[in-house]
């Protein structure tokens, strides 16, 4: 499987394309804010010869969803979430507002994901985890055989996800981490939703909020 990580809004949130290898590809938070940015994505999976065939979001905080309407129509595709997260996708609009940013309420997803459950791609199996804390239907996406989890914005290379948002709770994201990540092996590389990559070991020694 081959990981790519494209950075795009004002935000600057990570969106994922993970290839197997039929050059289908899974996109965990399209994060597509501007035409040049759409035309970026586009050029950068006419270019790998990929073929999008699902749309992971962690979690439905605007930034993270920007691009969901778009790579919808452009790929039919539907996305999948959780449904705690709902509220946060229906008043995306507000949110954007409070940025000073514009955007249309994304689609409905084509369905929720549970704790535990799996999502079949390729030869490889996501199994999404509910991390809240950050937000009520934050999700990590986990892959064992790869030895990879994508953990939206619950943990980042030395901090965590803010918990001041509508939603959002400390002690919760806290208990997550270490209910649900922490328990991991410690050589899982980490991709987080904003900034660079980490490791479940580096983070159990090194991260303030926990060391």
């Amino acid at each position: 499987m081959q990981i790519y990580r494209l950075v795009f809004s004002p935000i600057e949130v990570n969106t994922y394309i993970l290839a197997d290898d039929d050059n289908k590809c899974a996109i965990i938070d399209c994060g597509c804010y501007t035409n040049k940015e759409f035309e970026q994505f586009t050029a950068f999976i006419e270019k790998k010869n990929l073929e999008p065939v699902l749309l992971l979001n962690t979690h439905c905080h605007l930034d993270h969803i920007f691009g969901n309407k778009w790579i919808m129509e452009k790929y039919d595709l539907r996305s999948l979430c959780h449904k705690e997260d709902e509220g946060n996708r229906i008043n995306s609009v507000k949110q954007a507002l409070f940025f000073g940013l514009k955007m249309d309420t994304p689609p409905e997803p084509a369905g929720f994901l549970e704790d535990g459950q799996i999502i079949p791609f390729g030869k490889a199996k996501i199994k999404a985890l509910h991390v809240p804390g950050h937000s009520p239907g934050s999700l990590a996406f986990y892959i064992e055989e790869e030895g990879i989890i994508f953990t939206g914005d619950a943990l980042f290379a030395g901090t965590i996800g803010r918990t001041d948002l509508p939603g959002g709770d400390f002690n919760t994201l806290i208990e997550s981490i270490r209910t649900k990540l922490f328990t991991l092996p410690v050589e899982t590389v980490v991709y987080p939703g904003h900034y660079g990559s980490t490791t479940i070991g580096d983070e159990k020694s090194t991260n303030p909020h926990f060391s």
